[in-house]
C-alpha cells in the first residue's frame, strides 16, 4: 500500500538543519549538486536516512521524493534504518578475503550474534561486509565508522567491538580519532571536525600504495617493498622493506599463472589435463 507523506521535522529540528542545508547549498552553482552532502545532513540527525530527511531535501533542492530517494538508495554510505553508533566494515573483496578477511568477518557475526547489516541489542555496533577500501597493503582491513583499523585478526578484531560496546577509547591505526556515526556522516556533509587535534591526524597510504605515485612524480625509486616473485625458491635475500617486516604482499607467495609459468603461456594447466579447444591437440596424422 502506498505510504502517507513523511512527517516532518520538529519546528526547531527543521529550523536547525535548514541553517546548514543553506551553507550546503550555497557550495554549488546548482542547487541539485548539494543533494549527496544534504543526505549525509540528516542521516547526522537520526543515525539513518529516514523518510523525514528525504522529504526534507526534496523540497529545499526542488527535487522530487522520488529523485531523492534513488539516490538514496543508490549509494551503501547512506543507510536505510537505524544503526550502531559504531558502523564496523570488514573488507571481503578479494586481497583483504584471502588475507583473513572472510574469517573476520565469520567470527564478528558469531561475537556478535548478527548478520550482515545487522545492529547489536545495545545499539553499538552494526556490522557489515564492505568493499575495497583502497588499503590492500595493510590487509586485512577492518573500518569503524570509515576508519582505518589494519592488519587484523579475528582476535584483534573480537577485541576492537568488544572495546567499542563497553566504551573504551580505541584508535584508528591511521587517521582521525573515533567519532560517533552521526558525528562522522556531518563531518561528511561537509562541516568542519572540530575536535581537537582530529584534522591534524595523519596517515594515508602504506608505501607500496604510494610506489605509482612516487615514479610519477619523478622521484627515484624505492627499496622494493615486496619480496621478487620467485626469491623464497631461488634463495635470493629478500630486498628491504619500506614498511614493517610483517607486513607481506600477496605476491610474497609466486603464482603458477601464464606470466609465472612460461610451460604453460595460456594459463595453469592441471598436470595430465588436457584443453580440448587447443587446436594442437588434433589427432595424431590429422
Amino acid at each position: 500500500m502506498p505510504q502517507l507523506p513523511a512527517p516532518d521535522y520538529p519546528a526547531d529540528v527543521r529550523a536547525r538543519l535548514e541553517t546548514d542545508a543553506k551553507a550546503i547549498i550555497a557550495r554549488y552553482p546548482d542547487s541539485r549538486s548539494a543533494l549527496l552532502p544534504m543526505l549525509h545532513l540528516v542521516q547526522s540527525e537520526e543515525g539513518h536516512v529516514t523518510r523525514t530527511g528525504m522529504r526534507f531535501c526534496a523540497e529545499l533542492l526542488d527535487l522530487t521524493t522520488a529523485e531523492v530517494t534513488a539516490v538514496a538508495t543508490f549509494y551503501t554510505m547512506y543507510r536505510r534504518k537505524p544503526s550502531g553508533d559504531y558502523q564496523v566494515g570488514v573488507c571481503t573483496n578479494t586481497l583483504c578475503a584471502v588475507m583473513g578477511g572472510d574469517a573476520i568477518f565469520e567470527e564478528l557475526k558469531e561475537h556478535l550474534d548478527v548478520g550482515n547489516g545487522g545492529t547489536t541489542e545495545d545499539g553499538k555496533i552494526t556490522l557489515e561486509h564492505i568493499e575495497c577500501n583502497a588499503a590492500c597493503d595493510f590487509a586485512p582491513v577492518v573500518m569503524v565508522n570509515w576508519e582505518f583499523f589494519d592488519n587484523q585478526t579475528p582476535e584483534s578484531a573480537r577485541g576492537l567491538v568488544d572495546d567499542l560496546r563497553a566504551g573504551r577509547t580505541v584508535e584508528p591505526t591511521r587517521g582521525a580519532p573515533l567519532c560517533t556515526f552521526k558525528d562522522t556522516a556531518r563531518i561528511l556533509a561537509g562541516f568542519p571536525d572540530e575536535r581537537p587535534g582530529a584534522v591534524e591526524a595523519g596517515g594515508g597510504a602504506g608505501p607500496a600504495s604510494l610506489v605509482g605515485l612516487r615514479l610519477a612524480k619523478g622521484e627515484a625509486p624505492q627499496p622494493r617493498v615486496v619480496h621478487p616473485r620467485g626469491a623464497a625458491h631461488s634463495g635470493e635475500p629478500p630486498a628491504e622493506h619500506v614498511g614493517s617486516a610483517e607486513h607481506l604482499s600477496s605476491h610474497d607467495a609466486p603464482q603458477q599463472t601464464s606470466a609465472s609459468d612460461p610451460s604453460h603461456s595460456a594459463g595453469p594447466v592441471a598436470e595430465g589435463s588436457k584443453d580440448i579447444d587447443d587446436p594442437r591437440d588434433s589427432k595424431e596424422g590429422e
